[in-house]
């Protein structure tokens, strides 16, 4: 599909994953020109790096309106709106069809490297909101290229920088040399090199949210599958084990969400994995037999172990907006605005109060963080947001404030949504007003001893409908 005619130049939009490509649809839909710069060589290439992992949100959560009316002319129909896709599912059914009737829309293999205002570096003011965006970016056989903006929305995401397994927000020492038994990512065990990597292994699992439920239910089960046996994993966790730590469970709004929780605690309740709590990991060495070992801030030191999935929470890349002015929370690297919003310090459900265009924007005019990047390292976004944002910004940038202020955006509750602050004072009051998204004081119970350090502790009581 062509974009519309115009003099001006386009909106860049950094990324062509659900929310970027969202954000071309809504662009279009306001007689706005969108250039959409991918790094990847096909519509949501991170999401296609996770093609085995099935979303917890269905289908129709997924998509959005202003996308599906561009690809209606084309006879595309939204899948049942109520069956769950895979991430493969995603990029294969939607996205990559609205890409291709986006057509010359989306630029593909072009790496953003920079963006500046033309002719004024991060610190010069003198007549800067009246300058276009730079936005520099790299093809996939190297040339450089630059290319004029009227605005910018970067939806790049998070993917490409995944938190390390260190305690302290730095890999740990030893983390790097290791890196040949690390990943970062829940493995595809559908397939048989990646398979063969864990079948029989006791394996690591670091982290608390829905990445690390989904890896432990995998490895349980392969654990009880046919030549699967002897395969174990050893769930590590930053705070204490509470009625929350699963999730919401069967109260969950998102049904999917709620079984991840599920399905990790019936992997612990089934010996298929040992819980590790309060553990902060500091060091990962290797034994005599080339085992990783890792090593706690306290310094615990827990048994050998083959491999480690490390599943700690994503950051945002902001090396190429270097020479820009952003309003960023100190805590989230979110906008400032919306931080509080989202802060899991704060929010333990997940309820996230509507927001667009205001809480998005910064001091340099005309620039957003959006998606996933707009949450910064806060565990707790859904598609669902994004395409709100999108359609806000839209707004904005066409001049219509009523339409963009009007945000109307309702989550669903409870679920894995905590960070990996909120329970790391629980002496401190940390509670809401009440209701179901009062956040529960830990209280830790040992569920398999495998430490000779870890102390017993009395049963949690059921706390909290949730995440943490």
């Amino acid at each position: 599909m062509n974009a519309p005619a115009t003099t001006e130049p386009p909106v860049v939009v950094i990324g062509a994953g659900p929310t970027g490509l969202a954000a071309a649809a809504h662009l279009i839909d306001r007689g706005i020109t969108p250039l959409v710069l991918e790094a990847g060589q096909a519509a949501g290439a991170a999401v296609r790096e996770w093609a085995h992992v099935r979303l917890f949100s269905p289908w129709g959560e997924v998509t959005d309106p202003a996308a599906e009316k561009l690809l209606a002319p084309t006879g595309w129909t939204r899948p049942e709106e109520t069956a769950y896709p895979s991430g493969g599912d995603w990029a294969e059914q939607y996205l990559k069809p609205l890409a291709d009737v986006l057509g010359d829309t989306v630029r593909f293999g072009a790496t953003v490297t920079g963006v500046s205002r033309a002719g004024r570096g991060r610190i010069v003011d003198a007549d800067r909101d009246a300058q276009p965006f730079s936005v520099h970016y790299t093809r996939a056989d190297g040339r450089e290229e630059r290319v004029f903006a009227g605005a910018v929305i970067d939806a790049s995401g998070t993917w490409s920088a995944p938190s390390p397994a260190g305690g302290n927000g730095l890999p740990a020492l030893g983390e790097k040399a290791a890196a040949d038994h690390i990943t970062y990512r829940v493995p595809d065990l559908k397939n048989r090199a990646v398979r063969a990597r864990y079948t029989g292994k006791r394996t690591a699992v670091i982290g608390s949210g829905a990445s690390a439920f989904t890896a432990l239910a995998y490895l349980a089960d392969l654990a009880t599958s046919d030549g699967g046996a002897g395969t174990k994993a050893v769930w590590v966790l930053r705070r204490g084990i509470s009625g929350a730590t699963f999730g919401g469970g069967a109260v969950d709004q998102l049904p999917a969400r709620g079984a991840l929780g599920l399905a990790a605690k019936t992997a612990v309740d089934d010996g298929h994995a040992d819980a590790v709590t309060g553990f902060r990991t500091e060091a990962i060495e290797r034994d005599g037999d080339g085992r990783l070992v890792l090593v706690g801030e306290d310094g615990r030191r827990l048994d050998a172990v083959d491999e480690v999935i490390v599943l700690t929470g994503f950051r945002p890349q902001l090396s190429f907006l270097s020479e820009v002015r952003l309003n960023l929370d100190e805590r989230l690297q979110a906008p400032v605005e919306l931080a509080p919003l989202i802060d899991p310090n704060v929010h333990s459900c997940g309820t996230v109060y509507p927001h667009g265009h205001r809480e998005l924007a910064h001091p340099e005019s005309g620039l957003y963080l959006v998606g996933m990047k707009s949450y910064g390292r806060a565990p707790t976004f859904l598609a669902m947001t994004g395409y709100e944002q999108v359609r806000s910004v839209a707004a904005a940038l066409a001049g219509d404030v009523e339409a963009a202020d009007r945000v109307e955006l309702t989550l669903p509750e409870t679920g894995v949504c905590g960070g990996a602050g909120l329970f790391d004072a629980p002496e401190a009051d940390q509670a809401s007003d009440g209701g179901c998204c009062a956040t529960p004081e830990p209280q830790p119970v040992q569920l398999t001893t495998v430490a000779p350090a870890a102390a017993a502790a009395e049963d949690a009581p059921g706390g909290g409908c949730c995440g943490s």
